[in-house]
């Protein structure tokens, strides 16, 4: 079937026009017209996340509803910025449509994508082409003063998840070569990491139980840092592997809920209280809610 191409939207300009009488100075909303990029920062995040969790629930009707509240903060900060005389809706449409048709030359143009990892390692090369280009742009206005080039990593948020955030430093790292030949030679590093963590860890000073005495920042900071290496290299594993590190994690801590759930209902179907049962119990009662979902 031959490619059709959307129809227009009408309900987005219509949108689009709801957001700027919000914020018109006369008969506006007080609230709207009160706010600020900085100030409505964080429902970006909170409603991403909330987008998130509508997806990884099947939740179709909450997902239609929560991708309106991610427009909503699309379309009110650009609302913002064309206020400020910074940007409009339409600099925003533009911009990313431009870079998605540039990033896509095998859809586009005539290169030629193969597989979904091929196209990953396209988009991370091509970015950084332009992030060169931009720098050279740059560089050619710019006077005598000494002044810090942009960095490879800068472009990657630290309020990212960590994990998120670990995969694409790594990603863009191995789009300049900085990269394991193979992915037996990335087990081979977290089993190193390992080692060097097990190592930090027993000369660190613990309690009876086994955890490391925070009087001692030095041995906890060591400990800290040899497994955050090799939660590190493990994402590097997930990479190599062509999976999220991140959406591996939220996929185990949603199974565990599950579980935990079915385990509470279970206690107290039987009128038992988790916290007074032995590991042997609460170990059958895992298994037993782990069979149910077979």
């Amino acid at each position: 079937m031959p490619f059709q191409k959307p129809q227009e939207h009408p309900a987005f300009d219509e949108f689009v026009a709801t957001i700027a009488a919000l914020r018109n100075p006369d008969g506006g909303c007080p609230w709207d017209l009160e706010q600020t990029h900085a100030s409505i920062a964080s429902n970006m995040l909170e409603e991403a996340y909330e987008a998130v969790d509508a997806i990884e629930h099947d939740d179709v009707p909450h997902m239609r509803e929560e991708l309106g509240d991610v427009l909503l903060q699309v379309v009110l900060q650009s609302q913002i910025a064309k206020d400020a005389g910074e940007f409009t809706i339409d600099d925003v449409c533009a911009d990313v449509n431009a870079k998605i048709v540039r990033r896509h030359p095998h859809v586009f143009g005539d290169a030629r994508g193969g597989s979904a990892n091929d196209v990953i390692t396209m988009w991370d090369q091509i970015k950084l082409q332009e992030k060169q280009a931009a720098e050279a742009a740059a560089g050619d206005g710019a006077g005598d003063a000494p002044v810090r080039e942009p960095g490879l990593l800068d472009s990657v948020s630290v309020n990212f998840p960590a994990l998120m955030q670990a995969q694409k430093i790594s990603r863009k790292a191995a789009a300049v070569g900085f990269e394991w030949e193979a992915l037996d030679d990335v087990w081979a590093k977290v089993d190193e990491e390992v080692a060097e963590l097990k190592e930090a860890y027993a000369a660190a000073p613990k309690d009876e139980a086994g955890m490391i005495l925070h009087d001692d920042a030095d041995a906890v900071s060591r400990v800290e840092l040899e497994f955050g290496d090799v939660m590190f290299t493990l994402v590097n594993v997930a990479r190599r592997m062509g999976i999220s590190a991140e959406e591996s994690l939220r996929r185990t801590c949603a199974k565990f809920r599950t579980r935990w759930e079915a385990m509470e209902d279970a206690a107290q179907a039987s009128g038992d209280d988790l916290r007074e049962m032995d590991i042997d119990a609460l170990e059958a009662l895992w298994q037993a809610a782990k069979a149910e979902e077979a």
